[in-house]
């Protein structure tokens, strides 16, 4: 499975394909408080029920507030074959948010 930095995450947003998805795991409380623009939001307590439409992208860009959920949701999908993970376990959202990178709320 790929790591990257929250910030690393900047050059793939930058030319982010329609097979490729952003992953929030974090709450929807913390996603309706601010998100990374365009991103899915899937908490890591629910993503093993999404494991089908996950499995349609490319690329999953998975993160949440600080790395240690994004890991666990991670470790999950993994468990369940997908290929296509890229783990954000260094940073989140407010790493993002503070670099003025694209968000929503």
């Amino acid at each position: 499975m790929k790591r990257i930095t929250m910030l690393e995450l900047k050059r793939p947003y930058d030319s982010l394909k329609k097979e490729e998805l952003i992953l929030d795991v974090r709450t929807p409380a913390e996603f309706a408080n601010g998100h990374v623009r365009g991103a899915k939001n899937i908490p890591v307590d629910r993503v093993m029920n999404h494991v089908d439409e996950l499995r349609q992208y490319n690329a999953l860009y998975v993160h949440c507030a600080a790395g240690m959920r994004s890991q666990a949701a991670c470790e999950i999908l993994s468990k369940f074959g997908l290929q296509n993970v890229v783990c954000i376990d260094e940073g989140g959202y407010a790493d993002w948010a503070e670099a003025g990178f694209p968000v929503e709320r």
